[in-house]
């Protein structure tokens, strides 16, 4: 018979938005064994931004539990035994595979059953990858993404077995100039490709990237605008050995890796909340067409007063205030 384990609030995800929401949960006075946060991580919630930035730095590399939240905005470090004492239950390695908002309850993987009063969604993106757009070779060995801190071990695993050799960036936004920066600095040689006329397009002008572009080529990172990568070759172990550009270009390749966006993780609640511009439709204090289900982060769309419109929004700083905002807002109701 499966298990089945009952809490009064639930937070499902395991990122920067639970760990801030779950501080703000502490700050209102939640009583003990009321919260859990459910994660298919193996840690605790921490600043994923310290994956692309210290955690890649050749010495003294930032490691947990240095960046537990909430040390990105200077606040105090979360660690598993601040939830422990604050009553709140880490349930990790458990990946929801079903959430039935009708009967209030959640279904991992091995079968457990979660049932709550109040559900905070905060279940981020997941990469885009290339084998997605079924791209020749994607699935080679070495060709890396990252998102996760397991995402950023392969990641270091993979720079010090390939020391000094090149590297090959794809994607022109945030990872992919914090990447080549982390790689140079690793020794490598690297090259970054983007489609677009500039890097960071949608942030930048011309005049911005044009900075930044001649800053990351006197540092020796070569950049290709304007092309794509449309397949990749493999020696036989299958480890990348070359990337093949769409203007015909070829470049060698130990390493490879991928930086083209991310999807929002609402999967589980299609046709169960009602969605917009690819996350899950929210109200000023972040609610769902649900009552009672909150969306956060990544996946929340909600009206940004400042253009008098629904945004839905990828950032770190975004995701630590809406939960602070959508904690507030349902305990001021709730608890009060």
């Amino acid at each position: 018979m499966a298990s089945e384990k009952h809490f009064k609030y639930v937070i499902l995800g395991g990122g920067v938005a639970a760990g801030y929401a779950a501080r703000e949960f502490a700050k209102q006075g939640v009583k003990p064994g009321e919260l859990a946060i459910i994660s298919k991580e193996a840690v605790a919630p921490y600043e994923r931004p310290a994956l692309s930035k210290g955690y890649l730095f050749p010495t003294n590399a930032a490691r947990l539990p240095g960046f537990y939240v909430c040390v990105g905005s200077g606040g105090e470090k979360l660690l598993p035994e601040w939830y422990s004492e604050k009553g709140i239950e880490l349930i990790l390695s458990t990946e929801i595979v079903k959430a039935d908002l009708s009967t209030k309850t959640l279904t991992s993987a091995a079968g457990a059953n979660f049932t709550y009063e109040i559900l905070l969604i905060a279940t981020g993106s997941s990469v885009i990858k290339l084998t997605d757009f079924g791209t020749q070779g994607a699935d080679s060995n070495n060709i890396l993404y990252l998102r996760e801190i397991d995402d950023a071990d392969k990641l270091v695993a993979a720079i010090q077995a390939k020391k000094g050799g090149k590297a090959v960036v794809v994607g022109g936004g945030y990872i992919g100039l914090e990447l080549s920066a982390a790689l140079k600095i690793n020794d490598f040689d690297v090259t970054m490709v983007f489609p677009e006329p500039w890097c960071m397009p949608r942030l930048f002008t011309a005049d911005i990237a044009a900075f930044y572009e001649a800053y990351y080529t006197n540092k020796g990172v070569k950049i290709l605008k304007g092309t794509l990568a449309v397949g990749f070759d493999a020696d036989a172990n299958g480890d990348v050995t070359a990337v093949k550009l769409k203007d015909g270009t070829v470049l060698e390749a130990d390493i490879v890796v991928v930086g083209v966006g991310g999807r929002p993780l609402t999967t589980l609640f299609k046709g169960q909340v009602a969605e917009e511009k690819g996350g899950i439709k929210t109200d000023a204090s972040f609610e769902t067409s649900v009552p009672g289900v909150y969306a956060i982060g990544d996946v929340a769309t909600f009206p940004l007063k400042m253009y008098n419109e629904l945004r839905r929004v990828e950032h770190v700083d975004h995701s630590r205030k809406s939960a602070e905002q959508a904690v507030k807002v349902w305990l001021s109701f709730v608890i009060y």
